[in-house]
């Protein structure tokens, strides 16, 4: 009789457990993107702040700051809207089956569209806005099935490819005036080295 009692006891701890880490996933992507929008409501509110001028500076020492800066910053309520989905969505999918993996497509895609902006970008224009980042989680997750070759990771590539290809493509092109093509193709650039860099045994083969 005790045995039944054990095996509905350890159920009940994995239940619990997978309870605890959707929760801690929902609040830290929920705390992410809120502070994305809590950035843009104070840059309304208060506009001689001037916050997004501390975005990327191509080529100036003191516009490295938007390296760290830029994805909190959004021109237009159309505009952090439009990256809300991409971060809630791809965000997400790197969140599994580490919350490391999200922090480490994070910085990678940050790093990669923000010295890709700095580098490449027109000189004296300010570049702004998360989609360095959405294009970041979206080339980490097709690499990170590239790399690890595990079953979940390629389905997820899959349909990060098939969902987000399209823009993705389109997005890397200089072909819409004012959208930093060197942000985008940066970020996803980033997030590929991340995913490499997460699976150094199959980087090895490869």
């Amino acid at each position: 009789m005790p045995q039944p009692a054990i095996r509905l006891a350890g159920a009940t701890s994995a239940v619990g457990s997978m309870r605890a880490q959707l929760k801690a996933r929902v609040v830290l992507l929920a705390l992410f993107v809120g502070s994305m929008w809590a950035v843009f409501f104070l840059s309304a509110a208060l506009p001689f702040l001037n916050l997004n001028g501390h975005g990327v500076v191509p080529r100036s020492l003191g516009g490295l700051q938007g390296i760290l800066f830029a994805p909190w910053l959004h021109a237009s309520l159309g505009h952090i809207t439009a990256n809300t989905s991409g971060l809630l969505v791809l965000g997400w999918l790197c969140l599994w089956p580490r919350i490391s993996s999200f922090w480490q497509a994070t910085a990678g895609a940050m790093l990669g569209a923000g010295l890709c902006a700095w580098l490449l970008g027109a000189p004296h224009s300010v570049h702004i806005g998360a989609s360095g980042l959405v294009f970041g989680y979206a080339g980490y997750l097709v690499a990170r099935g590239y790399y690890t070759r595990n079953i979940v990771s390629i389905l997820v590539a899959l349909f990060v490819a098939s969902s987000y290809g399209l823009s993705m493509l389109f997005g890397v092109l200089p072909l819409y005036p004012g959208v930093s093509w060197q942000s985008h193709i940066g970020g996803a650039l980033g997030g590929v080295l991340a995913a490499r860099a997460g699976s150094p045994g199959r980087a090895r083969v490869l």
